[in-house]
Order: C-alpha cells, then structure tokens, then sequence
C-alpha cells in the first residue's frame, strides 16, 4: 500500500509538471491532479499490460518507440474518465508520457524498494 501511495505522488509530481510544461496538458484543480494521479496507476495496473501484449509485434518493429504511444493511450484514457484533466491530442500526450516518465525513473533511482533494501 505504502509503494501505491509513493508511486502516485511521483505520478502526480510528473503529470503537475507535463501541465506545466506542455502546452495542451491541463488541470483544473489541486483535486483533478490527484485523481488523475490515482486513476492513472489503476489504468496502469489494470489495462497497460493488455495493451503492452496485444501490441507487442509493433512495439519489436519499431525498437520499443511505441511504448510511448501505449504510454500516452493510458493518460488519454485517464483524461477521458477524468473531466478535470485535459490532453489535447496524441502528441501532447506523448509529451506527458516522456515527462511523466523521466520523472519515475529518476525518482526510482532515489527511492529504494523494499525488496532491494
């Protein structure tokens, strides 16, 4: 419980900056961010390994680039299900997607896990 809860504030730390960077990624509130942030790991948990598999031979063709397309059709979804987040198009979201992405790994290269501990 406690890696869902520090999974989703670096989630959250990454789409608050995508919004703020990127133009055509937006929250309306404090309230939406954190949602999103929530549903966006539910999302990832959930519905990513089924498109992850199901676009796999796409995914070896290209070299793993269309990863970030899979990445940026989970924020999509999460803006479809969320009214208070908005992503206006594929390429806005594939820029939440690297943005949401960087910060992850560089958080997991401060963060430990427990089992490595």
């Amino acid at each position: 419980m406690v890696r869902f809860i520090v999974q989703a504030l670096v989630t959250m730390v990454g789409l608050w900056l995508a919004a703020a960077l990127l133009p055509g990624v937006a929250f309306t509130s404090t309230g939406s961010l954190i949602a999103a942030a929530i549903i966006l790991g539910i999302i990832n948990a959930v519905v990513r390994p089924v498109l992850v598999v199901v676009t796999f031979p796409i995914t070896v063709i290209t070299l793993g680039l269309f990863l970030l397309v899979v990445n940026a059709a989970t924020i999509g979804l999460t803006a479809m299900f969320l009214g208070g987040f908005v992503v206006d198009g594929l390429w806005p979201g594939i820029g939440a997607a690297i943005v949401t992405g960087v910060v992850s790994w560089s958080a997991g290269a401060f963060i430990q896990d427990e089992a490595k501990g």
